[in-house]
């Protein structure tokens, strides 16, 4: 089953050590309640190597299998843990009566598990200060 598929752009500002990392938008997401429809969000997850460092997350968006979120969050990294930084992007469904379940996930840099991810990743660090967006399909948790 396709779990759908996430947009996101990335940009890294060496000179500050910013990385900003903007939820685009979300398209073809699987059903995921009784409606037909879901409710989802974003949770950003970065880790240094292992350990989580950061994580924000979404506004949820009501009823929709194609969200556009257009959220930003800015992460301060150093230059030089780059090479060991994932970024991972959690779409989850919200729901007020059962848990909330994660619709696919997305990992972007040093634990990228996809050619396109790690593409993505590589064109952020080889290009600073310009925002790189990609569509990106999201595998199961």
């Amino acid at each position: 089953i396709s779990r759908g598929e996430l947009q996101v752009s990335l940009s890294y500002q060496p000179v500050a050590q910013r990385m900003t990392v903007v939820v685009l938008k979300a398209r073809h997401l699987p059903k995921m309640d009784i409606t037909g429809l879901s409710d989802p969000y974003v949770k950003v997850n970065v880790y240094y190597g292992r350990k989580r460092i950061a994580k924000k997350k979404t506004h949820v968006k009501k009823c929709t299998l194609n969200p556009v979120f257009n959220e930003s969050f800015i992460y301060d990294i150093p230059v030089d843990l780059l090479p060991d930084i994932s970024i991972e992007f959690l779409v989850i469904d919200f729901d007020r009566t059962t848990k909330n379940e994660v619709v696919g996930r997305l990992i972007l840099g040093a634990h990228s598990i996809t050619a396109g991810g790690v593409e993505h990743w590589r064109e952020v660090c080889e290009n600073p200060r310009k925002p790189v967006a990609k569509w990106h399909s999201l595998s199961e948790y």
